[in-house]
């Protein structure tokens, strides 16, 4: 259809309503002028009965001060990652984050836009998780690991033969005697979380929980009440519930992607760090707890300090018993004695029998860079595992974006090229994050949005 028939309006509506965040435009005087249908959906209303109508006449429940669209109105000023919790028409509680910004049309103020993300599931998600880990707490058996810290890595199970390596697992046995903080960074894959959980195993503590949450997963609000807990009544739908510093008392909370939390959340983490108390949110009472801290990031936490995504005094006091884990590429003689590992591994969980690797995969696993680390070794192996034909891996089975063409190789078209090294460097960050694709997406500097299309057409 030519571009003349497109009416600008008709455009930009249908573009806000294919948007999976819900949109809500209010003019100067209060009054709706848009709302799309998944605003519709999170609020249990129909669309008739908002549009067209005053805001405070569809939503009784709001007022001038409890609603950020009119307070933006008044203001002129936007509101950002706003966490918002009511109760919709179906009487069901819905948690959204909130952005909600002035309209200016020629320097004048025409109305008030609110983006929100309902994040309620997640939410609910969360709180069971959280729930869960209360619960195991209290069952024990003094005949294995108990389920609250049970499956846990030891620093017997860290397959090395790198002297590097070996030197740092007999640091890490040393920091198990401390009840200090601990910091590990390293690229994505070296393992981290291992590395951490064989000190807390090796550690007093070990009895205890060990209870780990990605910093980067959750919304600010969100993470901010899982770590701390609320209290009854301090918003709509609130109750009093236990945050994984209180779960992790007496043992192990880590924090993973520390460098993720936002900037305000680390002056808070950093408070509990210095005096060991907490409080819940919308309490009043603070909780003395006994947790030990580690973190984890896959940055350099000195450039992460200087482009101020970590507080200058968060990483002093983290820095205390820090560790920079080697990437894979630097232990090349783990290379072999981990790709064995997995290969037994996997004869056992898939019915095999594969003896091992020819001389030529093996030197390939040499010269390769590994930028997925020991996750992206692991799900390689199990890829070849999963195709082979033959009692030993080769070349062949290699997953396809790892197979480097031969001079003699026909020359793709350059459409064709630049769809396989898209496809290629996909694949290759959703080894890198274990399938996680915003993780994914941050690392191919990407909006999630785009990668998921992108997976759906490529992959």
């Amino acid at each position: 259809m030519p571009s003349e028939f497109f009416n600008t309006s008709e455009v930009l509506e249908a573009i806000l309503e294919t948007i999976d965040e819900g949109i809500h435009v209010i003019d100067p005087k209060g009054m709706t002028i848009f709302y799309n249908g998944v605003a519709a959906n999170h609020d249990g209303m129909k669309r008739s009965e908002v549009i067209g109508k005053p805001l405070l006449e569809a939503f009784p429940s709001l007022n001038h001060k409890s609603s950020t669209l009119l307070r933006v109105i008044k203001s002129e000023k936007p509101i950002y990652n706003y966490s918002q919790s009511y109760v919709n028409a179906h009487g069901r509680i819905i948690e959204t984050l909130n952005t909600t910004l002035p309209i200016y049309v020629d320097g004048f103020m025409i109305g008030a836009i609110e983006i929100a993300k309902d994040y309620s599931s997640l939410k609910q998600l969360s709180e069971r998780l959280a729930d869960l880990e209360s619960s195991l707490k209290t069952i024990k058996s003094p005949e294995r690991k108990t389920p609250a810290n049970g499956g846990l890595y030891s620093f017997a199970e860290i397959l090395t033969k790198d002297n590097v390596f070996k030197g740092l697992i007999a640091q890490g046995k040393k920091a198990a005697r401390s009840s200090s903080s601990v910091l590990v960074y390293g690229e994505s894959g070296v393992g981290k979380e291992l590395f951490v959980q064989s000190i807390h195993q090796d550690s007093s503590r070990s009895k205890e929980p060990f209870i780990a949450q990605n910093c980067a997963a959750l919304p600010e609000s969100l993470l901010e009440s899982l770590l701390f807990g609320t209290a009854k009544g301090s918003y709509t739908g609130a109750v009093e519930r236990q945050g994984l510093f209180e779960l992790a008392n007496g043992g192990t909370l880590f924090l993973d992607e520390l460098q993720s939390m936002p900037i305000d959340l680390q002056a808070k983490l950093l408070r509990v760090l210095e005096d060991g108390f907490i409080r819940r949110i919308g309490g009043t009472k603070s909780v003395q707890v006994d947790v030990r801290i580690m973190a984890a990031m896959n940055m350099d936490p000195k450039k992460e300090v200087s482009e101020n995504r970590l507080r200058p005094d968060l990483f002093y006091r983290l820095n205390v018993l820090s560790y920079e884990l080697p990437p894979l590429r630097e232990r090349i003689d783990d290379i072999e004695l981990l790709s064995q590992h997995f290969i037994s591994t996997f004869n056992s969980k898939l019915g095999l029998s594969i003896k091992g690797m020819d001389e030529k995969t093996k030197a390939f696993f040499r010269k390769y860079h590994w930028p997925g680390n020991v996750r992206e070794l692991k799900h390689t192996i199990e890829f070849m595992m999963n195709h082979t034909e033959n009692d030993v891996l080769n070349l062949e089975d290699l997953p396809q974006f790892l197979k480097k063409p031969t001079p003699s190789e026909k020359i793709l078209p350059l459409r064709e090229a630049m769809i396989e090294m898209e496809t290629k460097l996909i694949t290759e960050a959703l080894l890198q994050t274990n399938g996680n694709v915003f993780q994914a997406s941050k690392l191919l500097q990407i909006p999630r949005q785009t990668l998921q299309y992108k997976i759906k057409k490529h992959i």
